[in-house]
């Protein structure tokens, strides 16, 4: 695994500071696998992570963008969020079938005892980090 260039936000950390401690773990989670599968895609050298409608946002070039969050209004779960005018939850949903719970085309949702299928979330995350070389591949290459 090689080393990538985080662009960080500070008010990042303060969002993480404001979950619950039983959620800041599971998005810590969410976190880590987006900024180590990205260090794994050879074209990626730098990864931005921000804030975009208030959530914990990931970009890179030539990527989509990729964002998690928990919200107060459904305190069992937390999501994935993607581009909902992208084709990757569409694309994930015809590849993974029900392995993953989808919120319309713009969400892959986990409930909070649930265990991350980590290997199917990674290619993923890939698909999205990679979208603007994939969106014109069936199934986005996979």
């Amino acid at each position: 695994m090689k080393r990538i260039s985080i662009k960080q936000n500070p008010a990042v950390k303060s969002k993480f500071e404001s979950y619950p401690k039983d959620i800041k773990g599971k998005l810590n989670y969410l976190r880590d696998l987006i900024l180590n599968t990205a260090s794994e895609i050879e074209d990626i050298h730098e990864i931005e992570e921000t804030l975009k409608w208030g959530e914990p946002s990931y970009l890179v070039k030539k990527g989509s963008t990729i964002r998690i969050d928990w919200k107060s209004k459904s305190p069992n779960q937390y999501a994935m969020y993607f581009i909902c005018n992208t084709s990757l939850v569409e694309t994930f949903k015809m590849v993974y079938g029900d392995l993953f719970k989808y919120e319309k085309n713009r969400a892959i949702l986990f409930d909070l005892d649930e265990k991350v299928p980590e290997g199917q979330l990674k290619e993923c995350i890939a698909m999205a980090l990679k979208y603007q070389s994939l969106k014109n591949m069936p199934f986005l290459g996979n």
